[in-house]
C-alpha cells in the first residue's frame, strides 16, 4: 500500500477497490493466431513424432520412410505432414511419385527450446 508520505498508486488504488490490473501482451491477432497454428501443428503424438523424425534425419525423409516408422497408416501420415506444411514447420518436394520432406529453420528452433525446456529442473 501507498506510505503516509506519497499518495497510493494506480496500482494500489485497484486492488483496494476489488479491481484487477488488465494484462496485456504485445502480439498482434495475426501473430497470436500463427503462433496458435504452430503449436496446434505440434500438439499431436503422430504429427511431433514424424516432425522429430524429419528434423533427425540428416537427409529428406520420403513419406514411404514414416508410415512404418510412425505405425500409423499412409493416410494419417499424410494428413500429419500437411499440417506441419501448412504451419511452415517442414518443406516438401516432389520427385516422381514421392514427396520428400526437410524440417524448416523454425522447426528446428522450437525442437530446440523444447529440448531445453525438458532439461531444465525445477529449484
Amino acid at each position: 500500500m501507498g506510505s503516509d508520505l506519497a499518495p497510493p498508486t494506480e496500482d494500489e488504488n485497484a486492488k483496494t477497490s476489488g479491481q484487477c490490473c488488465t494484462a496485456t501482451h504485445s502480439l498482434t491477432e495475426t501473430e497470436l493466431a500463427s503462433d496458435i497454428q504452430l503449436l496446434s501443428a505440434i500438439g499431436n503424438a503422430t504429427r511431433y513424432e514424424a516432425l522429430r523424425l524429419i528434423a533427425d534425419s540428416s537427409s529428406d525423409v520420403c513419406v514411404c520412410e514414416l508410415e512404418p516408422a510412425l505405425g500409423v497408416s499412409q493416410s494419417a501420415v499424410s494428413q500429419a505432414l500437411s499440417r506441419l506444411y501448412a504451419a511452415g514447420l517442414v518443406s516438401r518436394r516432389k520427385e516422381g511419385r514421392w514427396r520428400y520432406y526437410a524440417a524448416t529453420p523454425q522447426a528446428a528452433a522450437i525442437l530446440n527450446a523444447v529440448d531445453e525446456v525438458r532439461g531444465q529442473t525445477d529449484e
